[in-house]
């Protein structure tokens, strides 16, 4: 079955103008006209051309993969690099953290052990001053009867002494 120009072109995924190129360069018994004049391509014509246009095709689609696969091979290789500096960095800015993270730790251990040993000083503190509290009380509890007589003598010292100096007992 016969094709036009045009038909074969768009099977092919080709211009027009290709096929018509390689069309004209055909032996002229394998071009037709048809009642209009137009030219219209045979079965034994469409695989000439389809055998003159496929393999040139097939080598410039070999060609363009391979400069693709060359392009996205060196696109991934610096998007490696790129990653691998990202991560380098990344890890660089992790183990500063982490350092500042340790020295406030530290800092804080420290911190931690001043106050309980300031707490075991006062502790130590309060129990000496209770101890002193006792001792003194005990002093108090045992001084307060003497205290009792001592007072009570003096008051009777006092009244004597009042009652000898009246005037009477300058006579």
């Amino acid at each position: 079955m016969s094709k036009t120009i045009r038909e074969l072109a768009d099977e092919l995924n080709v211009s027009k103008q290709t096929i018509q190129y390689h069309y004209q360069r055909l032996p002229a018994n394998n071009r037709q006209k048809d009642s209009q004049g137009a030219n219209m391509i045979s079965p034994t014509a469409e695989r000439i051309i389809k055998d003159k246009v496929a393999k040139p095709l097939v080598a410039k689609n070999q060609q363009t993969g391979s400069k693709k696969a060359t392009k996205a091979s060196e696109e991934n290789n610096e998007l490696v690099s790129t990653l691998r500096r990202e991560l380098a960095d990344l890890k660089s800015q992790r183990d500063k953290q982490l350092a500042t993270k340790d020295r406030q730790i530290a800092h804080l251990i420290r911190l931690i052990d001043q106050q309980q040993q300031l707490q075991l000083t006062t502790l130590e503190e309060n129990r000496e001053l209770k101890a002193h509290i006792q001792k003194i009380s005990g002093l108090l509890e045992t001084s307060g009867p003497f205290q009792k007589r001592q007072n009570s003598t003096s008051e009777e010292d006092v009244y004597k002494n009042k009652s000898n100096k009246n005037w009477w007992h300058f006579w």
